[in-house]
């Protein structure tokens, strides 16, 4: 069977190392039709449902391992044994064996044991990078004034780890959407893709942190490795100079960038400053260790040595959302608005870092700006889109005076309300000009109505008049007949002799 990450290296071999099928099939132990057939679909991820295997101690797992914390403090002889554990599981309802509790206890102390060597080493081995091998991420924590207000922010920051040029974004939280998004902007900046990226073992990358090197990955951090074509290498606990470099760029760059940072109007603005701030410093900082040289020359050396950038990663996460009655779905205390042939029924929302995508049936049925609001007291905004109302409006007319949805309608059209509602059915009348919006476009349909509110007496019907000038297709140019074509003597037109047939008729 094969899984994300064997994928991910098939791809790269093949991509980037350029190793034949017979190669790769003959290491991997995959027939060369399996390799052969994962590499033409482009497939960065296998399709393949997992049986899910749950076990007995699933339900016990935090009370084995605090029984295990417990004993481990105790002295030797008077400690309880694993199968005394499992005794005790027993009347609280475990209907396991006692060689999974054993297998679990196992587990525990190896892990302890790892976190303890780890732990009480004290020397370290200098690392070297060779260009392109290898880049590392790390998040901080530092605080900007936006919008008149001290802000604190989660700052992605990446750093090459031959030329030591380094990338900085700032987002509003730690979630998987933002570490996509800041992988995007990132391999932009540092004009490619390197073999290898080093990482601690944040939640967003790694679901369970394993002996020794193994982790479990999760399986959306390892399609976007897949998609970007490179290794992801992950820290032992507590081992932060595996990833020294980095580190230090959070270090510095409190001295560098925060502590001399302008106010900004907005988070863009923010980023901006900072990805040209970032560029600027890559001029003025020396290489530590080719002294003569600034960060920005290694760095040329090294662009070449990268892999070109593919093409984004479609970085979301996916929800399952069930749309009310009212047309809205919720998503971190805020509602937005869905089309309302989909109330009351189940849709998929495209979490991304700057936005929100409602998808059904196979196709984007709706987009809103994503909402961030920090203050507890200020949650349960509501996002409106009218258009998504304009279906339930030709069967109740009567809510657009009062409907939530149509306080954001443009100024010219609520101008257009006021004066139709001083006449019986105009709540009618102006959801039938609303309706234009689903038939034509919308620029078009407010052209329209600013042309009819200048006449000073609109209605629907000058409405529509105006907006079927502005459809209508212009003339078309006359046409240049060919000169043999062309009269020698043009007829010449004589009204005169229709009154000449008249008076024919009237004599008979």
């Amino acid at each position: 069977m094969i899984d994300v990450a064997l994928l991910s290296v098939i791809r790269r071999w093949r991509h980037r190392d350029k190793i034949s099928i017979r190669q790769i099939a003959k290491r991997t132990g995959l027939s060369r039709n399996t390799v052969r057939r994962y590499l033409a679909n482009g497939a960065v991820e296998p399709k393949y449902s997992r049986p899910k295997a749950p076990s007995k101690l699933d339900d016990y797992a935090n009370t084995l391992t605090s029984w295990l914390h417990r004993e481990a403090r105790r002295k030797r002889k008077q400690r309880l044994s694993v199968k005394q554990l499992f005794y005790n599981l027993v009347p609280l309802g475990y209907a396991g064996s006692y060689d999974r509790v054993a297998a679990f206890a196992r587990d525990w102390r190896e892990q302890q044991q790892e976190s303890s060597r780890v732990a009480s080493s004290g020397t370290y081995v200098p690392l070297a990078f060779a260009p392109g091998e290898a880049f590392q991420f790390d998040w901080s924590e530092d605080y900007v004034v936006l919008g008149g207000k001290s802000t604190k922010l989660q700052i992605a920051q990446f750093k090459l780890s031959n030329s030591r040029a380094f990338f900085l974004r700032a987002y509003p939280l730690q979630t998987q959407e933002m570490l996509f998004d800041a992988h995007n902007h990132a391999f932009r900046v540092l004009g490619g893709v390197p073999e290898r990226g080093i990482y601690d073992n944040m939640k967003t990358a790694v679901d369970k942190v394993r002996r020794g090197k193994k982790r479990v990955v999760n399986a959306r951090f390892e399609v976007m490795v897949s998609h970007f074509m490179f290794e992801a290498d992950f820290c032992n606990p507590a081992a932060g100079w595996e990833k020294g470099q980095i580190e230090k760029n959070v270090r510095d760059s409190r001295y560098r960038l925060w502590h001399q940072a302008p106010a900004f109007s907005d988070l863009d603005a923010l980023n901006i400053w900072l990805e040209e701030r970032c560029q600027t410093l890559w001029k003025e900082i020396r290489h530590p260790e080719h002294k003569d040289r600034m960060v920005a020359d290694v760095w040329q050396d090294e662009v070449v040595c990268l892999m070109s950038i593919p093409a984004p990663f479609d970085g979301y996460i996916e929800h399952s959302k069930r749309v009310s009655s009212t047309c809205l779905i919720t998503f971190d205390s805020n509602r937005y608005s869905v089309p309302a042939s989909f109330a009351n029924r189940p849709i998929s929302l495209h979490v991304y870092a700057h936005r929100l995508v409602m998808v059904a049936e196979e196709k984007v049925i709706a987009e809103h700006p994503r909402v961030f609001t920090r203050d507890h007291s200020q949650r349960g905004q509501t996002l409106y889109d009218w258009r998504h109302y304009l279906s339930v409006l030709q069967r109740k007319p009567g809510a657009l005076r009062n409907g939530a949805p149509f306080l954001e309608l443009p100024e010219s059209f609520r101008k257009l309300q006021k004066q139709l509602l001083k006449y019986p059915g105009g709540d009618r009348d102006m959801v039938d000009v609303l309706a234009l919006v689903l038939q034509h476009d919308e620029d078009k349909v407010e052209q329209a109505i600013i042309t009819a509110l200048t006449s000073g007496s609109p209605s629907k019907q000058h409405v529509i008049n105006c907006l079927n000038r502005l459809l209508d297709k212009p003339r078309p140019a006359l046409l240049k007949p060919h000169p043999e074509l062309t009269l020698v003597k043009e007829p010449k037109a004589d009204t005169g002799r229709y009154d000449h047939l008249r008076e024919k008729h009237h004599v008979r």
